[in-house]
């Protein structure tokens, strides 16, 4: 037996009563063609100056465990270290 729903959709006629029911409420506003494509997009997180990157990376277990048991927020501490590593250590250019 499968475990997903179904969906039901409206009748036409169900769907012609619910436009009825938004017609008839007062406070109910359509904006014309003009005035929707003049509407900036809303919501969303501002942009960052610096984003993070995602990146798929291994490390070893005990030091992931180390820096989970820290408690939430271990990520950004592990961040944080990694910044506190280069402000001690100098990286050599890449040879190439």
């Amino acid at each position: 037996m499968s475990t997903q729903r179904k969906l039901i959709r409206n009748t036409p006629e169900e769907d012609a009563a619910i436009l009825r029911g938004i017609a008839e409420d007062p406070d109910t506003y359509i904006p014309s063609d003009e005035e929707f494509a003049q509407m900036k997009p809303r919501g969303g997180r501002p942009k960052l100056a610096n984003p993070k990157v995602s990146v798929t990376i291994r490390y070893d277990a005990d030091i992931i465990e180390r820096f989970r048991a820290s408690g939430e927020g271990w990520q950004t501490r592990m961040n944080d270290a990694l910044h506190d590593w280069l402000r001690t250590h100098r990286l050599r250019p890449s040879e190439g």
